[in-house]
């Protein structure tokens, strides 16, 4: 199999990702699915990916199958970043779990234009509109069914926008976290399919980021003390082994969680809620125009040197980077310029 290559932002190294459970990924998605549509179906739904999930992170099976050690080794898991002991993550849902030190570890910009991060995740940045150098419409996901059934208001308001994917691997730091400040309009569930987040299997099943249940969140930020990029929508998608979405948001660390509602504010930079457990996916929409993406972020897309699956399904390059949550991957529109003057 194409070996799956991203550049880290922090260094510029080329690195190569362990993809887990890829050979059995790959059967599911090529075989499986050919010959047995009706078992692909069962195993993408809610009650065996949720029996995956406990099994992998709940059961002592679970522990020996993943091997917790060969897991924070191979994947480079920092436990010195970790709120709790690291004695005391003794499964992998308690590592899957843990809650960092992010005033620490995660520095954010104190620049009120930029757009964060809202994960620790691999990144790549497109477009909806057809003339676009980003075009990638039809491939992640359909956009007129993005945001559900019913929400042609939403639809609309994001036409000809602009997008941005966080893919969350399995070791990663799993708390999402809110990359703008701004009121929230909207939040509401889509019912859908659990499928993988592997390279391989997105690049088979095309547009699976609308198709996966997720939630959907809609901030203004053109209100006082915001951003001031316009509506954002934040979208989280669950993926094989992801059992819920647990918005807990929370203003203080940790502190006094919170389920989001609409008209609530929301801080950039503030934990918003959690996996649990799996891979998983944010998506990030912006309106047309609004914001302008890192330098560097848009420099890698194009960097023939890597090798991954998504440049073999496009037929150019796409690569992805990975960015570390709260950090700086865009600004809103005009700022870009305004920074390179100064």
């Amino acid at each position: 199999m194409t070996p799956h290559q991203y550049i880290e932002r922090e260094t510029l190294d080329i690195r190569t990702e362990w993809l887990y459970w890829d050979r059995v990924i790959g059967f599911c998605y090529s075989r499986l699915r050919e010959r047995a549509p009706s078992l692909f179906r069962m195993v993408t739904g809610k009650r065996f990916s949720g029996l995956l999930g406990f099994v992998n992170y709940d059961l002592f099976m679970g522990s020996r199958l993943l091997g917790l050690d060969r897991l924070a080794r191979r994947s480079g898991i920092d436990l010195s970043e970790c709120c709790d002991d690291p004695r005391n993550l003794t499964t992998p849902r308690r590592i899957f779990e843990r809650k960092i030190r992010y005033w620490d570890c995660r520095p954010m910009s104190e620049d009120p234009a930029d757009i964060a991060s809202p994960a620790d995740a691999r990144m790549v940045t497109g477009s909806f509109r057809d003339t676009g150098a980003l075009f990638l419409k039809e491939k992640f996901f359909e956009f007129d069914k993005l945001f559900g059934r019913g929400r042609d208001g939403w639809t609309d308001a994001f036409r000809n926008g602009d997008f941005a994917i966080f893919r969350l691997t399995p070791e990663k730091y799993h708390y999402n976290h809110v990359p703008v400040s701004g009121m929230v309009c909207d939040i509401y569930e889509v019912d859908g399919a659990y499928h993988s987040c592997n390279p391989g299997a997105v690049v088979r099943i095309m547009t699976p980021y609308s198709m996966n249940r997720r939630v959907v969140t809609i901030m203004d930020t053109d209100v006082p003390g915001g951003t001031g990029a316009g509506l954002v929508a934040m979208i989280e998608v669950v993926a094989l082994m992801i059992g819920d979405i647990v918005q807990c948001y929370s203003e203080d660390r940790y502190d006094n969680p919170r389920e989001i509602r609409p008209g609530m504010f929301l801080r950039k930079g503030a934990p918003k809620s959690l996996y649990r457990p799996g891979s998983s996916t944010d998506v990030l929409i912006f309106q047309k125009g609004k914001v302008d993406f890192a330098g560097d972020i848009m420099s890698n897309l194009c960097d023939r040197r890597v090798s991954n699956r998504f440049s073999g399904w496009f037929g150019d390059p796409l690569v992805e980077t990975e960015v570390k949550v709260r950090s700086s991957i865009a600004v809103r529109e005009g700022q870009a310029g305004r920074r390179q003057k100064q």
